[in-house]
């Protein structure tokens, strides 16, 4: 039985999700693919107030790079990554395409109810016999019902939709790419993965499950069971099965956290680095802290999105983004890209707590970074915040 402190875990954390590397002068696509290699999945959101969510981790973790590096991986041949329900929307690694066929198995049983589509295979079957004479294409451009009328804010899916999105739960299409307007490109299968990934054998659902919860270990480095569940969103019954089985193969390793209520798991090969240098600006979406009760445990930190909350309402902003300073961190920041003005706005500015006192600058120099990433020409800091003030000093002495 291993045991860590807190600090420890959250070295192991950052360590497994690929924070000990120095920003790269120039990240390449083998850059990329260690980086993908460690957060394991790229959730897909298409909240663009400051850039998409998929693009902000590799940002986090690689530095400025090339947003088409993501497109030429998901979009090229040979592709490195494909969409799936694999955390929620998110773009994964090619290879884990086999270790979903269970899950697309269950949707295409069930799926086309839970979509509210009527039990009757006449659409699929079109839809899927247009596909294979057109190849890839949106809803919209299979959707002879448009414009359709909004009615309230949910998504008011066509039959069409609905269908596409049946079919690509169950595997029976791919997404080949997504058009300007951010539309998913359905595909057939054997058009988007390669022949040899497509083509092997079904792991066993035990199997799957097992290389899930890996997957999720190594990405973790430390976690507890439903942590791990939680990475690729797995039943109950199947993660906790897995981790048993990980255990009793010595992969995982049983562990105490300081702190932490549940026991932990640490992967047989993680890393334990003696300090940790990162700074980084973390979307909502991060894997680092998408699993909110795990952000707390490790960091101290309660973060919650506060995008679907009334403005009255909200306590930071709109699209707020956690700031890692060394292992911790330290502030919080609600930022906007106005593109139109190319500037970056930094709607609000919060510490946190035990936030060191070089906090305001080390995150000029953060917000530097990314309004340079980002092709703006000028940070403005409103007055929102207790870091506000100290920020907007340091803004405007880095200009210098």
């Amino acid at each position: 039985m291993q045991s860590l402190s807190r600090s420890q875990a959250r070295r192991v954390a950052l360590a497994a999700q690929g924070f000990l590397d120095p920003p790269h002068a120039r990240p390449t696509l083998r850059t990329f693919e260690r980086t993908l290699a460690r957060t394991g999945v790229l959730q897909i959101d298409s909240v663009n107030v400051l850039q998409r969510a998929h693009y902000m981790p590799l940002f986090s973790r690689m530095g400025a790079y090339d947003v088409a590096l993501l497109k030429r991986a998901a979009e090229k041949d040979p592709r490195r990554v494909v969409e799936y329900w694999a955390h929620v929307a998110a773009f994964m690694p090619v290879d884990l395409w086999p270790h979903m066929r269970h899950r697309m198995d269950q949707h295409r049983e069930h799926g086309h109810a839970w979509m509210g589509l009527p039990d009757s295979p006449a659409l699929v079957d079109s839809l899927m016999a247009e596909l294979r004479e057109k190849g890839g294409q949106t809803s919209r451009d299979l959707d002879d019902g448009l414009p359709r009328a909004k009615q309230h804010w949910g998504w008011n899916w066509s039959n069409t939709k609905k269908a596409l999105e049946y079919m690509f739960s169950a595997g029976l299409l791919a997404v080949s790419g997504r058009n300007g307007a951010f539309e998913r490109m359905y595909d057939l299968p054997e058009r988007v993965i390669p022949p040899e990934i497509l083509d092997a054998p079904e792991p066993k659902p035990e199997e799957a499950h097992d290389e899930l919860v890996r997957r999720a270990a190594v990405s973790h480095g430390v976690a507890t069971e439903p942590c791990l569940r939680d990475y690729y969103r797995m039943r109950p019954e199947d993660s906790k099965a897995a981790v048993a089985r990980l255990v009793e193969a010595g992969e995982l390793v049983p562990a105490t956290v300081e702190g932490w209520a549940r026991p932990a798991y640490l992967h047989r090969d993680a890393r334990l680095p003696r300090r940790v240098s990162a700074r980084a600006l973390l979307s909502p979406f991060d894997p680092l802290v998408w699993e909110r009760a795990r952000t707390e445990a490790l960091f101290d930190f309660h973060y919650r999105i506060e995008i679907y909350v009334p403005e009255p309402h909200r306590v930071f902003g709109y699209y707020v983004l956690p700031f890692l300073l060394g292992e911790h961190i330290v502030g919080r920041v609600d930022l906007k890209a106005d593109r139109p003005g190319r500037r970056l706005l930094v709607k609000g500015a919060y510490a946190e707590p035990r936030a060191p006192g070089e906090t305001a600058e080390e995150l000029a120099v953060e917000l530097g970074r990314l309004a340079g990433w980002l092709d703006l020409d000028d940070i403005v800091v409103e007055r929102r915040g207790d870091l506000a003030g100290r920020l907007a000093g340091a803004v405007t002495a880095s200009r210098g």
